[in-house]
């Protein structure tokens, strides 16, 4: 009698085993093996962790195995259990693999294809093509669309996160991490004994300065040290955790009426503010997005106040970025002057503070919250409802949306919600977020997303002119690592430009994201269709780059070349430009939560020429860091944010 070995592999997170029975049936090209109970005589099968192995005997022989059903009943309750990958070795001793990586919950069955990719024109045979619409149809109804507010992207249409479907939400260690992130940055401090003190105002800069005693590291520490200097200000432009926001200034706007005479004694080269412009040597940073914005209001009792501010940067004779003029309005007059260096000291800082405070409401809403977390969340619906789990592009995509959606579902539970942490620790909270989202998607371009196009789209892409602008040139490395990496695995599946074409799976997913993520809107400019793998590895490099080194480059700086008064004043408490250092619970909530780190989890790929592009692409990355660890040795403020042995694969690992 033909016998076939089935391994088993458990997961290792938190309560991935189970006592409940589970089944298994072979399906082959001939016949299916009757439906089978996987169970040792007195042994405790399938613990966390576990590898099991067991005999699936047939009174003939199979043919081919194409499909393996797992259904789980419930023993005594309902014990739900996540499956990593079932192996089969068939009579002929042939290794078949078939990877799982889902929760089996209450008495739900998996059926799992083979663990070779397929595209949807390669499937020949009714079974394996009614297999994978099913399991498509079935995607649909579980991940819906959903509008959160008016004008943003679209979300997931849950509430709650233990509303997500079971394997997209955290495990259970993760979601312990994201509650207890924020009292572990105050425990950290050693203030949970003195919480009622922290609702006065600080009286002055060192008082203010006392609370970041516990962040230690070097980067940190020489931040805090020169945080009111000029040249620490101009650094935070190029390489801080917002370093999208500087332009090279080719023309002063009108509402920016610097002239000559107010930052001669800044400039160096004996040129005029015009000559200093056509040379190239002149960057403008502009919040005008935050222009109209509602401050927050949510306690009656502390008023909040936003500034919208232009700054003038000047690119020194050394090649330091220095401001040389501040307007904290949009709009020019008496009641809105503009500050110059020569003004005095503290209407200077206070000046910068406000700056500060405006890129700190940017970095937070719109460069980490909408172009990192939100988009990367459109792509992850999509890829649910369009992309069947054999498709090679949902192989190369689940490892960087991975818990996206789960974080995202958090955050807008928890903390910009209303009464969320938003509106307890930011001057934009009670609804003036919604607001600064609802405008800035109006310039979330496609184009905006691919590194090259932005960096140049600003002006900012020449070394030469910009010799210490890391963040550009660590993400030039990273983004081409990524996009050969991509480009390798769409060429292994893609042997033409007509086969890109021919796949109506992947041309459903961009359709999906821009006629229903992004609502079609008419600015956003993403494509409907791809036509060719050029185009097809490029969009999946902005999905792959977007969620772990844009998101890298945007978040963990805040722990090390942020960490000064400037970035945390997420709430000023008079209007600009008077006295305006924040509350002292206010800066601590806005203190960021640590990530950690992380690995692709599962294999998902196992033929041999995407492990072999796989191994390239590590080679390629460690290249990298090997690079930026150079250039960083000696370095008072090294930049490793773009460091590939720092970035983790996705938004929330």
């Amino acid at each position: 009698m033909p016998s076939y070995t089935v391994t088993v592999s458990t997961g290792s997170q938190w309560f991935a085993g189970t006592d409940d029975y589970i089944y298994i049936t072979l399906v082959g090209t001939e016949r299916c093996s009757e439906r089978t109970l996987l169970d040792k005589p007195l042994y405790n099968d399938f613990e966390r962790g576990a590898v099991d192995s067991y005999d699936v005997r047939v009174g003939e022989d199979l043919g081919d195995i194409v499909l393996v059903k797992i259904e789980k009943k419930k023993y005594w309750v309902h014990d739900d259990w996540y499956c990593r990958y079932i192996t089969v070795k068939t009579p002929s001793g042939e290794y078949l693999e078939f990877p799982c990586f889902r929760w089996l919950v209450d008495e739900k069955e998996v059926v799992l294809r083979d663990g070779r990719a397929h595209l949807p024109q390669d499937d020949k045979t009714s079974l394996v093509k009614q297999h994978r619409q099913k399991e498509l149809d079935m995607r649909r109804k579980t991940y819906r669309w959903k509008e959160w507010q008016p004008g943003f992207p679209m979300s997931i249409d849950a509430n709650r996160h233990k509303d997500l479907p079971r394997d997209i939400q955290f495990d259970s260690e993760k979601g312990v991490d994201f509650v207890l992130n924020y009292s572990k940055a105050i425990e950290n401090l050693f203030v949970n004994h003195f919480m009622h003190m922290f609702q006065s105002s600080w009286n002055d800069f060192a008082d203010f300065e006392k609370i970041f005693v516990r962040i230690k590291n070097t980067i940190s520490e020489y931040v805090m040290q020169h945080w009111r200097e000029d040249f620490m200000f101009g650094y935070q432009f190029l390489n801080g955790c917002n370093p999208v926001i500087i332009k090279k200034c080719t023309k002063l706007p009108e509402k920016f009426p610097v002239t000559h005479e107010m930052v001669s004694v800044s400039l160096e080269r004996d040129m005029t503010l015009q000559e200093e412009i056509e040379a190239g040597n002149i960057y403008i940073a502009d919040y005008e997005v935050l222009d109209g914005i509602s401050p927050n209001s949510t306690d009656p009792c502390t008023l909040q106040y936003l500034a919208a501010p232009i700054c003038l940067l000047y690119k020194t004779a050394r090649n330091k970025i220095l401001p040389i003029a501040i307007q904290l309005g949009q709009t020019p007059g008496k009641d809105n002057p503009i500050f110059l260096p020569t003004d005095g000291q503290y209407d200077w800082l206070l000046a910068k503070i406000w700056v500060r405070s405006a890129d700190f409401h940017h970095h937070q809403t719109i460069t980490h919250l909408l172009r990192t977390h939100l988009i990367t969340e459109v792509f992850a619906i999509a890829m649910y409802r369009q992309l069947p789990a054999v498709h090679p592009v949902y192989k190369l995509l689940t490892p960087h949306i991975r818990f996206t959606i789960a974080i995202n579902t958090k955050a807008r539970e928890q903390l910009i919600c209303e009464c969320g942490i938003f509106d307890k620790a930011n001057a934009t909270g009670g609804g003036g977020h919604v607001q600064l989202v609802q405008k800035a998607v109006k310039n979330l371009t496609f184009r905006s997303l691919c590194f090259p196009d932005a960096i140049k789209a600003r002006g900012v892409d020449s070394k030469e002119d910009l010799p210490t602008y890391f963040y550009r040139d660590d993400g030039y490395l990273v983004w081409g690592a990524t996009k050969s990496f991509v480009s390798d695995v769409v060429h292994i599946y893609y042997t033409s430009d007509e086969a890109v074409q021919a796949d109506e799976e992947i041309q459903a997913f961009i359709k999906d994201v821009c006629s229903f993520g992004m609502q079609d809107f008419d600015h956003c400019e993403f494509p409907k269709s791809v036509k060719s793998r050029e185009e097809l590895a490029e969009y999946l490099t902005v999905i792959v780059f977007t969620a772990s080194a844009q998101h890298a480059a945007v978040n963990f700086g805040q722990c090390t070349t942020c960490p000064d008064t400037q970035l945390p004043s997420a709430v000023t408490r008079a209007s600009p430009p008077a006295e305006c250092l924040p509350g002292r619970m206010t800066s601590l909530l806005s203190l960021p939560p640590q990530l950690y780190l992380g690995m692709y989890p599962d294999e998902h790929f196992i033929e041999k020429p995407v492990k072999e592009a796989m191994e390239k692409f590590r080679k390629q990355l460690a290249e990298v860091t090997s690079s930026i660890k150079r250039r960083n040795d000696g370095k008072r403020l090294p930049y490793y944010n773009m460091s590939p042995d720092k970035i983790p694969n996705s938004v929330a690992v």
